[in-house]
């Protein structure tokens, strides 16, 4: 744990401000280079900055290549561990080096060079990480979607992406069955205008897919065959990634990580934030669908020669609320990431912590938590039952690693519960307010970053630049639109309140809300609608729909909200967790016809709202509060069963 002084933060974040280049220079260091750098930034393309333009090296050889040449070979690199199978699984780096090696030979047979792209869809095993740092070891560009989308989601990433090779699995699990991943990519692949060459898929024994000859091999019969692949040198800016987050055109907007900036800065992240040093342990409970998982299940734990956990369960029903801490336990974890809706879920489960102290965690130095805004209930909880230091921090799918946090490495600041902390180093934040003008300390705002983002931020949008021009940099020039809002108190410290958008926050997840109202306005019977996110104690927030019928509808609410639910459930999957809908009337709009899903979502939070001047119809307003008071007794996390006043309907 850091024991400087917060002077020394204060003065490490300021160089990085006034002496960018010289700061992540010696901060590059760390990363092994098959060639140098010109120049460290050039950011002569503003607002697209390039880190370390000229320089050379593989992010496959960092993760895995070095540590087995530096005599670290025997080292776990990976530990499955799969409550949902009952099994456990380790993997030495000289294992990993096989893997990769022979999946990137194996690949490279089927065609894959540096600069395809290969999409993964997988669940959480070893296979998944090795699929992605044998795309890297060739310099292809992969991309992961996360194994619970959908069909017709997957397709969109097929063909915006245009893999030529696909690797997946014949199924994942869930506590209570098994997930059939192959007819779900076969769908996609169908729906999909674009069609991969050849499809990898990974065998496993709970569930074994019908392969279509032709197109689709067995991971085993194409890696027993396959001569290794040694790593291929690419550019520090070359891509590393695709990955996908929802925009809020329903479109989802591919944001593309570089290989340079990004192995410099997680390599950073670990040193001088997490504290996590080369051979030890360092679990971070999320998904490789998911940035966290890119991040920090992959790319920073093995570029720093540690031990990462790839866990296959829930924190809660495999078997019990005590599964993370007998994972800790068991692998002698120093350090866990996860989101504060597994926290949640756990503490629902244990309110009293008692499988906290059914486990030795003696050894136990720290719980970090991102992916939503932390509640103070929360941190609190986890801080007096775990006796560690509970860190917060705020970072996006953009950014690839911490905007805001406590670094514990460097100096741990006392812990403000709903807070992020403190700006990290490169970045640069201002609060904005009306006229984008700054707002004095403690004002609400919208968050910005001052230009040139950090190593390991987005290089762009895949195959739209334009659009990554309009969505994070034309409204204020020279600086990042986070899409958060929030305000910096007094002591600098960030305070994440709120998104700006239509994008909403589901355990972690950023949904788009505009993406389910498209969806339920294909409905025959749905004239309009809307959807929010509602305040959820476990999930942070939860999608709520606003149905208008057409005229003439005689069919009971309560079958077309189920036909609604199931929809979007078809469409994006269980992820959205989109269970809850109500029939009104009208939706209220202002009289240039914007509907005011600001108010409606303050309506459905039991927060204070004013009537805009603007609106059409105040009693629009009205009818909205009347159902959802009736709709939405205090119930609890679990929610409640939502009607529309008068007309009960069963809960979904």
């Amino acid at each position: 744990m850091g024991s400087s002084s917060s002077h020394d933060f204060d003065a490490l974040h300021e160089r990085s401000l006034r002496d960018s280049e010289g700061f992540w220079g010696e901060a590059a260091s760390r990363v092994d280079w098959f060639s140098p750098w010109t120049r460290v930034l050039d950011d002569t393309r503003a607002p697209f900055s390039r880190w370390f333009p000229g320089a050379t090296l593989n992010t496959c050889h960092n993760a895995v290549d070095r540590h087995v040449h530096a005599g670290r070979g025997d080292q776990p690199a990976i530990i499955h561990d799969s409550p949902v199978t009952g099994s456990v699984r380790v993997i030495s780096y000289d294992e990993l080096l096989g893997l990769t090696s022979r999946l990137a030979g194996a690949l490279r047979a089927l065609g894959v060079a540096k600069g395809d792209r290969v999409l993964i869809y997988m669940p959480m095993v070893p296979e998944a990480i090795a699929a992605m740092l044998a795309c890297a070891r060739l310099g292809a560009i992969h991309s992961v979607v996360f194994g619970g989308f959908a069909a017709p989601e997957l397709a969109t990433r097929i063909n915006d992406a245009a893999p030529r090779v696909i690797v997946s699995a014949s199924c994942g699990m869930e506590p209570s069955r098994v997930v059939r991943y192959k007819p779900m990519l076969d769908a996609a692949i169908e729906q999909s205008a674009h069609k991969p060459e050849r499809c990898v898929i990974l065998q496993r024994e709970m569930e074994r897919a019908a392969l279509l000859p032709g197109r689709d091999i067995d991971w085993d019969d194409a890696t027993s065959w396959a001569g290794p692949a040694d790593p291929v040198p690419v550019l520090a800016t070359d891509p590393l990634y695709i990955l996908y987050t929802s925009g809020t055109t329903g479109r989802p907007k591919g944001v593309v990580r570089d290989n340079g900036g990004h192995a410099v800065a997680l390599l950073w992240t670990m040193d001088h934030f997490y504290g996590a040093r080369p051979g030890e342990v360092f679990w971070s409970a999320s998904d490789i669908g998911w940035v966290v998982g890119h991040s920090y299940i992959v790319y920073a734990p093995l570029l720093q020669g540690c031990t990462t956990i790839v866990f296959e369960g829930k924190p809660v029903g495999t078997p019990d609320a005590g599964t993370f801490w007998r994972v800790v336990s068991q692998h002698r974890v120093p350090l866990l990431f996860t989101a504060p809706t597994a926290l949640r879920a756990i503490k629902r489960e244990d309110p009293e912590g008692k499988h906290i102290g059914r486990y030795d965690l003696s050894h136990f130095r720290a719980l970090f938590l991102a992916g939503e805004r932390a509640d103070p209930d929360t941190v609190r909880w986890a801080a007096a039952r775990l006796n560690v230091p509970v860190v917060d921090h705020w970072w996006q799918t953009e950014t690839g690693w911490a905007i805001a946090g406590n670094p514990l490495a460097t100096h741990l600041f006392p812990v403000k519960p709903g807070s992020a902390t403190r700006a990290m180093p490169g970045y640069d934040l201002r609060v904005l307010g009306a006229g984008l003008k700054e707002v004095p300390r403690g004002q609400q705002g919208a968050i910005y970053a001052k230009l040139p983002l950090p190593p390991g931020a987005l290089a762009t949008l895949w195959k739209a630049e334009d659009e990554c021009r309009r969505s994070y940099f034309n409204a204020c020039e020279g600086h990042y639109r986070t899409g958060d809002a929030g305000f910096i108190d007094e002591d600098g410290y960030v305070h994440v309140m709120s998104r700006t958008d239509d994008v909403i926050n589901v355990a972690g997840h950023r949904l788009s809300t505009g993406e389910m109202e498209g969806i339920l306005a294909e409905h025959p019977d749905v004239a309009e609608c809307a959807v929010v996110g509602m305040a959820d104690p476990l999930k942070g927030q939860v999608p709520l729909g606003f149905l208008v019928l057409k005229a003439g509808v005689t069919r009971p609410p309560d079958t077309i909200v189920a036909e609604v639910v199931r929809m979007v459930r078809d469409r994006i999957g269980p992820v959205a967790d989109f269970k809850r809908a109500v029939v009104v009337d009208r939706l209220p709009k202002t009289r240039s016809g914007k509907v005011l899903r600001g108010t409606m979502q303050k309506i459905a939070d039991r927060e204070d709202y004013n009537v805009p001047a603007t609106i059409d119809d105040a009693s629009a307003l009205t009818e909205i509060a009347e159902v959802l008071e009736a709709s939405l007794p205090d119930a609890g996390p679990e929610g409640a069963v939502l009607q529309r006043a008068g007309v009960p309907t069963k809960e979904l």
